[in-house]
């Protein structure tokens, strides 16, 4: 729905609804997957190291716990400092166009899978990356 057509909606009908409705057709829908860590700081730090930056930090109050997002492109990842929030151990699969620097960067062997070449790494916390390519795309590397 264009942005003209939610705002002429607005005004002839339920307010609530057209907003509602014209908000949810405009966003796009993705999965975010949120990991437990015990200091926001230390992870954005590690995370940084494979290309990703914070764009955003969350405390209810001062001392309270961070909700902190980091992307890298198209890849967004919630960090949090919350309790409950997610466990550890948790295990991400990074889909990326090269391996082989991340690999460089973190001093390990790209190991060769039947679908790609991959690496597996755990955060500070203890939450387990493996990082990959398919084999296709190493063909034009």
């Amino acid at each position: 729905m264009t942005t003209r057509a939610c705002l002429a909606e607005l005004r002839l009908g339920d307010k609530r609804r057209a907003r509602s409705r014209c908000y949810t057709e405009r966003m796009e829908e993705k999965v975010i997957p949120i990991l437990r860590v015990q200091d926001a700081d230390i992870a954005v730090a590690w995370y940084k190291r494979l290309g990703f930056q914070q764009t955003s930090v969350h405390r209810f109050e001062p001392g309270f716990p961070a909700f902190v997002t980091i992307e890298r492109g198209p890849m967004k990842l919630f960090l949090s400092e919350h309790n409950g929030d997610a466990r550890p151990d948790t295990l991400l699969y990074l889909a990326v166009a090269d391996v082989h620097p991340f690999a460089k960067e973190f001093g390990v062997m790209v190991e060769e899978a039947p679908w790609g070449y991959e690496i597996e790494l755990r955060d500070p916390d203890a939450n387990r990356l493996r990082i990959g390519m398919p084999k296709s795309a190493s063909d034009n590397a």
